[in-house]
């Protein structure tokens, strides 16, 4: 990098952004302290000196987000930072994504981005700042990369769009849209969405982007003034005269093996060829590096039948499996696949096949999220789990990787706007989408899996919700949308459009473009493709089941409410905790006390829950002339029986009213320790506390006895 400190500043919205290059980690290639507000992300980007035997980049992007950050020690008996937290991988991805494309072909040093977050002022988040600060740094930087890289986060208050909103104001848009791209395309959209319809998304994608050229432009001019010169790297392309080889002699084989239906013997059959090229041109004897000719070798017919698969989708319109260019897969959909669990749903598109398993839980199930952002807890989670045999693969199974929590949190996204609040369906609902088989967009299979999976288990959501991948094709003028693309689609294809929402519009959407020149046009014929197939879908999903169950399973735990005088928590609570945990204990169940005397109680038994809510209920209210109760004993004199009708409070039952008849003792009736039921006659207030006068009405514990 150049010497000295040196600054830029460019604003968008309402909002400026300063970037200070020369000051911090000047070791780095390039370095860049990106600010908005008093957010502050420190971003470095380092490339290796030397380049490594692979094909493909190894571009590794890390977000370092410190409690420190926000003022806080981190929670739990460490008091530092482990692992990255999902938000932080998310995170990374978000950075990953639109710059992974923007390389020269066959560049192969190793290259890492590092996000170090440094101050927060949970106003202003730091995702977006991090990814143009990374596109900064690279600038700054020797690397080969074509950038720069805008990156804006849009919403939509009143009406009117917001480019970088607060936290305050993303929470009141029904819009949260990232993009990021050049001056010429955008090449990614993160968003979730309140089921909004495609032209709002068209919108606001046209207001990031012209946010995004202010940014990238500031961007440009500055590495031009600061930034290092460019290291020089041509572009290893196959070797064209392999190509042609290959191409007379293999063409007709090729696209006969890759319009093979089945997934694997596709690839089988796809296999099969490369090995007669491989054998038809073995290195020369006298090669001076034969491992190196058979790699070029290979890395041609990998090149030919890319080229061929694309000139029959783009030119032709043949899809590899044979079907139309708006023609879903064969679906099927069930529900009650696991007879205990709380609901399930299996969803099948094709070879893509994943099954949702739900579980209820009591308000303290709720994930308590220690990070950065302002949210603190979850009462709704979705994970996404992908084995290695749902691919037909051998592998290590060692807890969830990137791709996995992203795919995870992007259903997630997708469903959170249907969720029933906490006042309508006092549950925290965990759901973990088992990914069985895979062959293109299992992400859109687990939102669809987990909205079966929801209705089957009673919840009542708002509307159901659906999936789609779409894909895009491009040869020079020739270009194609597909609708629910495939793998080898995805793998060969330009762009990557994952579209989930319900009948009335958008609640998620993902997008990745690996080239340049997809218009707005291009966006918005995907979109309306994307909203057919959605529909397409929900009816099928309607025809396995139409609407959420009316009770919950036989299985699932029951949670009762009840919301008292909150100054009448300490007699649910009682003396260090005694009244509530004999409750607990008494009633098989768990109870919940807010602040504001809202009382939840979690039983896997019904009847039990309710038993608890009458003893609380009994518990916190005044008594009052007439009612009815049931207590023990406490204890008997000459002149009466005191009861005790809930902890601090005893009544008087006298001898006079034990029975209609005259008694001789009190004992000859009740005895200390009876359960019995009593009506309240005379309630007096004295020092603070109830005087109560009682009648007896039965005693139970006569009536138990009397079946021995």
């Amino acid at each position: 990098m150049g010497s000295g400190i040196s600054a830029a500043e460019v604003t968008v919205g309402d909002k400026k952004i300063t970037f200070e290059t020369g000051k911090l980690a000047k070791q780095a290639s390039g370095a860049v302290l990106v600010r908005s507000g008093d957010t502050m992300v420190l971003v470095t980007a380092v490339v290796a000196a030397t380049e490594r035997n692979v094909d493909f980049f190894p571009l590794t992007v890390d977000v370092e987000a410190g409690m420190y950050a926000a003022g806080k020690i981190p929670g739990g008996f460490i008091k530092k930072e482990g692992r990255p937290s999902d938000q932080a991988i998310l995170n990374a991805r978000l950075i990953d994504r639109p710059i992974r494309p923007l390389w020269p072909k066959g560049f192969n040093r190793e290259t890492h981005i590092v996000a170090t977050v440094l101050s927060v002022d949970r106003t202003n988040p730091y995702d977006v700042l991090a990814l143009v600060g990374a596109s900064a740094a690279l600038s700054l930087s020797e690397a080969p990369f074509h950038g720069p890289v805008g990156a804006v986060r849009v919403a939509k208050i009143d009406g009117s769009w917001v480019v970088n909103p607060t936290y305050e104001q993303i929470d009141l848009s029904p819009v949260n849209l990232v993009v990021a791209g050049t001056a010429d395309a955008i090449g990614m959209v993160e968003a979730g969405c309140e089921e909004v319809d495609e032209a709002d998304i068209i919108a606001g994608l046209e207001v990031a982007h012209e946010a995004i050229k202010k940014q990238v432009e500031v961007i440009r001019q500055w590495a031009s003034e600061v930034g290092v010169p460019k290291m020089e790297f041509a572009e290893k392309l196959p070797d064209q005269l392999l190509m042609d080889k290959i191409r007379a002699r293999f063409a007709g084989d090729i696209s006969q093996a890759s319009s093979v239906l089945d997934k694997h013997d596709r690839a089988k059959a796809v296999a099969d060829v490369k090995q007669q090229a491989l054998a038809a041109w073995p290195p020369a004897a006298d090669a001076t590096d034969p491992v190196l000719e058979a790699a070029q070798l290979s890395k041609a017919f990998d090149a030919v039948e890319k080229e061929t698969v694309r000139r029959l989708i783009a030119v032709e319109k043949k899809r590899p499996d044979g079907r139309g260019v708006d023609e879903i897969r064969t679906l099927s959909c069930e529900v009650g696949i696991a007879p205990r669990t709380h609901g399930s749903g299996l969803f099948t598109r094709g070879q893509t096949q994943v099954l949702t398993l739900l579980t209820l839980g009591a308000a303290r199930d709720e994930q308590r999220v220690d990070g950065l952002d302002v949210e603190e807890s979850k009462r709704f989670m979705h994970h996404y789990k992908f084995p290695p045999f749902s691919v037909g693969e051998t592998g290590f199974m060692r807890g969830p990787g990137r791709r996995e929590i992203g795919h995870g949190a992007l259903a997630e996204r997708a469903l959170i706007p249907v969720i029933p609040n906490e006042e309508k369906f006092p549950y925290t609902i965990r759901l973990v989408s088992e990914t069985l088989e895979s062959n293109g967009s299992s992400s859109m299979a687990s939102v669809c899996g987990s909205t079966l999976a929801l209705m089957d288990a009673g919840v009542p959501i708002e509307r159901p919700v659906a999936g789609i991948a779409m894909g895009l094709i491009k040869e020079n003028d020739d270009y194609v949308v597909l609708t629910d693309i495939a793998g080898v689609e995805d793998h060969l294809g330009d762009m990557d459009f994952k579209v989930a929402g319900t009948d009335k519009g958008i609640t998620a959407l993902q997008m990745d473009i690996k080239i340049k020149g997809v218009t707005f046009a291009i966006m918005t014929d995907a979109l309306e493709r994307a909203r057919k197939a959605r529909l397409f879908i929900l009816d099928a999903m309607a025809q396995a089941i139409g609407a959420p169950r009316p009770e919950l399973s036989d299985f699932a735990p029951r949670i009762a409410t009840i919301r008292i005088d909150p100054e009448k928590i300490g007699a649910v609570i009682g003396k260090g905790g005694e009244t509530i945990r004999g409750m607990e204990a008494e009633f098989e169940c768990t109870i919940d006390v807010a602040e504001d005397g809202l009382i939840k109680v979690f039983a896997t038994d019904g009847k039990l829950g309710d038993g608890c809510i009458e003893r609380i209920h009994i518990l916190t209210k005044e008594m009052e002339l007439g009612d009815i109760v049931e207590g023990r004993v406490a204890s008997t004199t000459s002149f009466g029986a005191f009861v005790t009708l809930k902890p601090g409070t005893d009544g008087l039952v006298h001898i006079s009213r034990l029975a209609d008849h005259r008694v001789g003792t009190v004992e000859e009736v009740v005895n200390r320790g009876d359960l019995v039921r009593v009506e309240v006659l005379d309630v007096q207030m004295q020092n603070g506390k109830e005087k109560v006068s009682l009648r007896l009405l039965e005693n139970l514990s006569q009536k138990e006895g009397s079946g021995d």
